[in-house]
């Protein structure tokens, strides 16, 4: 995620961001996600979303109306995954 003032902002730059990991993460086949929710944080109204496995690494946040869209869109099988 870039900032307005175009800088780039890690998990742990997100303090108070509360991490869940995805029931579907585990197992060895690598693919672990994490969505927090960024109530306590500057950027509420967004949820964030990192790699598991990276928690110090990137993190996407996304407008949490979009994000609830996207994860609806996913349950009825709207994409071929």
């Amino acid at each position: 995620m870039t900032t307005s003032n175009g800088r780039s902002l890690t998990a742990p730059e997100l303090e108070g961001a509360v991490w869940k990991k995805s029931s579907y993460s585990g197992g060895d086949n690598g693919q672990c996600v994490e969505v927090a929710d960024l109530a306590a944080t500057p950027f509420a109204g967004q949820r964030g979303i990192r790699d598991s496995k990276n928690p110090e690494g990137p993190a996407l946040l996304i407008p949490k109306g979009s994000f609830a869209n996207f994860m609806m869109a996913v349950k009825t099988g709207e994409f071929d995954i």
